[in-house]
């Protein structure tokens, strides 16, 4: 097994970019998915996931983003909804040549948040 993170074995910093890129081209295009992005901003969006992702990953970057479950509370993102938006990133990881033990090593640590993303968690303020 290798000592090397999620993170640099993907490529590091440019690679992340560039699945961020595609992986929102394609959430956009989602007809299932677009509504939820309808007035966000983008450019902030991909730069917060691009934080999340490489954090998440063991990159060396911090991840400088409110907490996920504000971020999401009160948004109707469902667990089916969720699901969607992993399958798609799952999509985009297969695309840019990620293996498939790496993607599913992807898709589990994304998939503690799930609870914070839905609401699984309760919210004040």
């Amino acid at each position: 097994m290798s000592s090397r993170s999620l993170y640099d074995e993907l490529g590091g910093e440019r690679a992340i970019e560039g699945m961020v890129e595609e992986f929102y081209d394609r959430v956009l295009a989602d007809p299932g998915l677009h509504p939820f992005f309808v007035g966000v901003e983008m450019d902030k969006l991909r730069r917060m996931q691009r934080e999340f992702f490489s954090a998440a990953l063991g990159g060396p970057v911090r991840y400088t983003g409110v907490p996920l479950a504000y971020a999401h509370h009160g948004r109707g993102i469902s667990r089916e909804h969720f699901a969607r938006f992993v399958g798609i990133l799952l999509e985009t990881l297969r695309a840019h040549g990620v293996g498939e033990e790496a993607a599913l090593a992807i898709i589990g640590r994304l998939n503690t948040y799930t609870d914070e993303i839905v609401g699984g968690h309760g919210v004040t303020g």
